[in-house]
């Protein structure tokens, strides 16, 4: 089979899209999913991203890790929103859906502002928070983040988790509204360059604990520049907006 594929990046997180409306894409084919995310031997990516008609809103999207496994990623679905525009299936605004519900998002001369869900479930530990932002992310200030060896303690805590695990974000606080991230992911088992569902569980964990009372945070990832803004009442975390760009890099087709 030849496959159309489509590359797209968002502060360096990197997707393989793909035009599904046809649902002609094997989605059990999990090796399949992991050839097209090698960077050795297939196209390179964080993930693989389809688009699909849905009946309720103007596009499905769903999410592959380069391991197969499915989940919600922040700056996939902003990279789903540009690309979904490229298709011509949207115009600036946007209604879709993913496997963690309903994203209203708005795109601006490829800046996408995407709605996540709202926050509730955020556990504070001693050293550490626990925060469910479409998926598991673990939270957690170091000093030093440039010398901080983010793979190795990134998968050590990965794993401390019960099954899904969770991803695992260290974080420096650079002022009262800018805090410093590095992510290693779950799926990709490595660091990448951003993860938009992690600077946002960030953002609600340093608002948390009082390391911040501001509610628009930036976060200067590996890859680029993210903001997050949100309302919170009674520890419930609202209007969560996840905002940055999505860039097209190229487009091919690969035989499967």
């Amino acid at each position: 089979m030849n496959l159309e594929f489509y590359k797209y990046q968002g502060t360096g997180n990197d997707f393989v899209m793909i035009d599904n409306r046809t649902l002609t894409f094997p989605k059990e084919n999990i090796a399949l999913i992991a050839k097209l995310c090698d960077r050795n031997f297939g196209i390179g990516a964080d993930g693989v991203i389809l688009i699909e008609n849905d009946l309720d809103f103007d596009f499905r999207m769903i999410y592959f890790n380069a391991d197969g496994s499915q989940t919600f990623c922040g700056n996939g679905g902003r990279c789903a929103v540009a690309f979904a525009k490229y298709l011509e299936i949207i115009k600036a605004k946007t209604n879709f859906i993913a496997v963690d519900g309903p994203h209203l998002a708005t795109i601006d001369n490829g800046i996408v502002s995407l709605k996540m869900i709202d926050v509730d479930e955020i556990t504070v530990k001693e050293n550490s928070v626990f925060a469910y932002t479409g998926t598991q992310h673990h939270v957690e200030l170091v000093a030093d983040l440039d010398q901080f060896p983010v793979f190795e303690k990134g998968k050590e805590i990965r794993y401390s988790y019960s099954d899904p695990g969770s991803n695992v974000n260290f974080v420096q606080q650079i002022n009262d509204a800018t805090f410093r991230v590095r992510t290693y992911e779950k799926g990709v088992e490595d660091e990448t360059l951003a993860c938009g569902t992690g600077v946002t569980a960030v953002a609600i964990a340093m608002h948390k604990t009082g390391k911040t009372t501001r509610n628009l945070i930036s976060l200067p990832v590996e890859g680029g520049n993210l903001e997050v803004s949100f309302s919170e009442e009674n520890g419930v975390y609202t209007n969560v907006f996840l905002k940055g760009p999505a860039t097209f890099v190229f487009k091919g087709s690969i035989s499967s």
